[in-house]
């Protein structure tokens, strides 16, 4: 029954992918706009893997199981992301840069290597009969929001048709739910070190993906403003983890 709500909520994470392509598509927003909202997004992200992922696995775990974890999920990130941007996916979160032809493969299994971490997140933060992590989950929705709409109108721009673009947001979503309910089922029964390394290892790959992707995005289209944007997702999300 719990793993069913892990894939429900990771699904939840994921339809924000769908609502983001759905804003983009009709909306012409301005790019401003989505910098801010993606500077939000990456602030929710900040707190909820420092306090709803790495502290909880420090202390389910101790200190090496964080520690590795931490530094697998940075490099398989950092290996993953960089395979990809050499196939044409570099610019996967980018409004006006998913103009290749040959980039639209790159970019499903880029939103699949932002998106399957955070979705175990959600699965893991299941473990042990609690409630699902709210701050994780607010935190993977608000970033996915932006992530999908600045790619939808990117999509848009190199020819794709809005049919092909929501089904491909739509396969996100879906496989975003599997990666939550396998996380939980795989983990369900494993020792507090095997689930601390998971966790560090998603807080991990988080944190380096909102370096690399999100946050020059954001920089980018909104300014220095976005430092403050950013520091109200992380106290939003501070207080949604206190509740």
């Amino acid at each position: 029954m719990m793993m069913w709500e892990a894939a429900w909520w990771g699904f939840v994470g994921g339809l924000a992918l769908i609502v983001g392509a759905v804003i983009g598509l009709v909306w012409h927003s301005a790019a401003r706009g989505i910098g801010l909202v993606m500077a939000f997004g990456a602030g929710v992200l900040i707190s909820a893997l420092a306090f709803e992922l790495t502290e909880e696995a420090f202390e389910r775990g101790g200190g090496w199981p964080v520690l590795a974890g931490l530094v697998g999920g940075a490099f398989a990130f950092f290996i993953g992301d960089w395979i990809i941007d050499r196939r044409g996916g570099q610019h996967r979160k980018r409004s006006g840069g998913q103009q290749a032809a040959g980039s639209a493969g790159a970019i499903v299994l880029g939103s699949l290597l932002d998106g399957i971490p955070e979705s175990v997140a959600i699965g893991v933060s299941l473990l042990g009969g609690g409630s699902v992590g709210v701050a994780v989950v607010a935190a993977v929705f608000l970033s996915n929001v932006p992530e999908s709409l600045s790619a939808a109108t990117g999509l848009r721009r190199a020819g794709h048709s809005t049919r092909w673009i929501l089904g491909l947001w739509t396969g996100v979503a879906v496989a975003s739910a599997a990666a939550a309910a396998i996380g939980y089922a795989a983990l369900g029964g494993a020792p507090p070190q095997v689930v601390a390394v998971t966790q560090a290892f998603a807080a991990g790959a988080i944190l380096t993906m909102l370096a690399d992707t999100m946050m020059p995005e954001a920089y980018e289209h909104a300014g220095s403003v976005v430092g403050l944007s950013t520091c109200l997702g992380f106290i939003t999300a501070f207080l949604l983890s206190q509740i």
